[in-house]
């Protein structure tokens, strides 16, 4: 049976190419028949990578079938997986964030999880001297992911050892990181297409805080104007968006690349509470801008406070 590769729910560029890139190694160099997959439509600078290296995208799945052979990567949250993902023969995780727990497997995996700042720099190292014989198009994949990942070496998940995997993968494809990262940022923040809705689940996790459930949404973009003037009526969208999701609250982080700050919006007491509580800021009105927060696993989920 052809193996599922898949990231998590409202895939970013990373959950969009690793699973590409796993693929490929699984069927081109370990022999095993393998499919990339997406849990979602993938966000604008996702689709700009599928479209500048001229991949095809994954199909979209809803769930997994029972005794479905999946490797699971970019995450290890059930919560952001196939509602049947304990039902599928998961065989491995490939990832990068702390392990949540709850998955249950049917025997012995091979699990990789490493503190560096993408899934694809994990890949790059697990297929070692194989890295050779990959076509240009999944090295392409492969420093999108990175750079994006690592917002072009801002976050503060960057390692050493991105920076070296981006800057070696960018040599082998004669890429300009600056020219490219800035190409890619700018397909990332054309959001004039997405309904409020829309833009609030387009890259967001839920995480329960004291028995508080929160959709944590991050919007990563040049030019965070053209999100802050919709404040108003996303600010209106999120009471909708927390019923239809069974949520206590949306928090919407607008982060700003280039400046390397967030602003969060502030609709009511809760949110102005976890924005003085997380973060040590005081909040008078609307929203509150957080100078050097870039990082929803790194800086933004491990501070949370209600």
């Amino acid at each position: 049976m052809t193996v599922q590769v898949l990231g998590h729910k409202s895939p970013d560029t990373d959950s969009t190419g690793s699973p590409i890139i796993w693929a490929w190694y699984l069927n081109e160099i370990k022999g095993v028949a393998a499919e990339a997959k997406l849990l979602g439509e993938p966000n604008t600078e996702a689709a700009f990578m599928l479209q500048r290296w001229n991949l095809d995208k994954p199909a979209i799945i809803a769930d997994v079938a029972d005794d479905q052979p999946v490797v699971i990567v970019d995450t290890n949250n059930p919560a952001e997986l196939p509602a049947n993902i304990n039902g599928a023969d998961v065989q491995a995780i490939i990832d990068h964030h702390k392990l949540v727990g709850g998955l249950e497997t049917k025997g012995p995996i091979d699990i990789t999880i490493r503190p560096l700042a993408c899934t694809a720099t994990i890949m790059y190292d697990l297929i070692g001297d194989d890295m050779a014989k990959m076509p240009d198009a999944i090295k392409g994949a492969a420093l999108t992911c990175i750079l994006s990942d690592t917002l072009e070496f801002r976050s503060p998940t960057t390692t050493d050892h991105d920076r070296a995997v981006a800057e070696k993968l960018a040599a082998d494809l004669g890429i300009d990181i600056a020219a490219y990262a800035a190409d890619m940022f700018a397909a990332k923040s054309d959001v004039s297409s997405f309904s409020d809705a829309e833009l609030l689940r387009m890259d967001s996790k839920e995480y329960a805080v004291e028995g508080t459930k929160f959709r944590v949404s991050v919007l990563e973009t040049t030019a965070p104007a053209v999100v802050l003037d919709r404040q108003a009526s996303l600010m209106e969208t999120m009471t909708t968006v927390a019923s239809e999701d069974g949520v206590d609250q949306v928090l919407l982080f607008v982060v700003d690349i280039l400046n390397e700050e967030a602003t969060l919006m502030v609709p009511n007491d809760l949110v102005k509470t976890v924005a003085e509580k997380s973060f040590g800021v005081s909040v008078s009105g609307d929203s509150v801008v957080l100078p050097g927060v870039m990082s929803r696993k790194k800086q933004i989920i491990p501070n949370l406070k209600v």
